[in-house]
């Protein structure tokens, strides 16, 4: 059975019991260096020590009982608006199944429910995150900012943005 056949279960609610395969699909995916998963890590430490408190959202996917992918999200500081989707991760073998775009939908459903106007999500220039691109632009999204060299010489940041309906 296609993972698009098979049913999928979106939560917002993360479990402790989800962070070991989170990071599992940090790793995998092959989209984030090294030091960028410890950080997507502390964000889930964030929300499992603080609950409702925490600035951070969570979506996570399951698919036959196991998790395949989640988003991260949340209120831009000083902002009554404005959100940023700081994680968005699938698991590798099930990318281009639809369920990034399931993700993306459900975020932003909940932003709007929010009373958001505007979503935002950043990724590198590099060549590899072409991918990474092209998926924001297929959901939307559009290229609203362009910061040359910020992660690095020649790895400059890219911000895209969805405005809210």
């Amino acid at each position: 059975m296609s993972a698009a056949a098979t049913e999928l279960i979106l939560r917002d609610e993360l479990r402790a019991s989800d962070r070991p395969e989170l990071e599992r699909i940090l790793i995998d995916s092959k989209y984030f260096r090294t030091d960028e998963v410890p950080v997507a890590l502390e964000l889930m430490d964030d929300r499992l020590t603080k609950g409702e408190k925490s600035e951070y959202r969570f979506i996570v996917v399951e698919r036959e009982g196991k998790v395949v992918g989640y988003c991260c999200y949340g209120l831009i500081a000083c902002s009554v608006h404005s959100y940023d989707l700081y994680w968005i991760a699938v698991e590798p073998t099930l990318q281009r199944a639809g369920i990034g775009r399931k993700l993306m939908a459900a975020t932003e459903e909940r932003v709007r429910a929010a009373a958001g106007k505007r979503i935002y999500v950043e990724t590198s220039s590099k060549t590899q995150y072409e991918p990474t691109r092209q998926f924001y632009l297929r959901c939307g999204y559009k290229l609203e900012a362009t910061l040359a060299d910020f992660y690095a010489p020649e790895d400059g940041k890219l911000i895209f943005v969805k405005v809210m309906e």
